[in-house]
């Protein structure tokens, strides 16, 4: 029985990460070019999981905006000039697209819905509203 405790102690480790991050997946977008998003709908809480990454990481860049259901601006969701990952959270369900301007960059933005819980357990670095 000792020697199965780490497996049992493992499975879970990782059923807990799981339900941290589990999300509900609403659109998922992808490309290497600019382009602005097909309009996706959300209810809050929200969050953006992006990952970026080049095959000429000294030439890449890459900022993504929110634009509402009218084309207006909401915000600057990222921009970097490295290759990386992170998730953006968002209090405010609605209707959104996201415009990516790009240069030699490859990029995925997975829009999900989280649970009230679920957004609790994200601890953000910085706080306040979209830039």
């Amino acid at each position: 029985m000792q020697r199965l405790f780490p497996v049992f102690l493992s499975l879970a480790l990782c059923a807990a990460a799981a339900v941290a991050q589990a999300g509900e997946l609403v659109r998922q977008f992808s490309g290497d070019r600019s382009t602005q998003t097909a309009e996706f709908e959300v209810e809050a809480p929200w969050l953006i999981d992006w990952r970026v990454n080049s095959e000429f990481p000294s030439s890449m860049g890459i900022s993504v905006v929110l634009l509402n259901a009218n084309g207006a601006y909401e915000g600057l969701v990222l921009k970097t000039k490295s290759p990386g990952n992170g998730v953006r959270l968002f209090e405010q369900g609605g209707r959104y697209s996201l415009k990516v301007d790009t240069t030699v960059t490859n990029w995925i933005l997975k829009v999900e819905e989280l649970t009230r819980e679920e957004a609790e357990l994200y601890m953000p670095k910085t706080t306040g509203a979209l830039d």
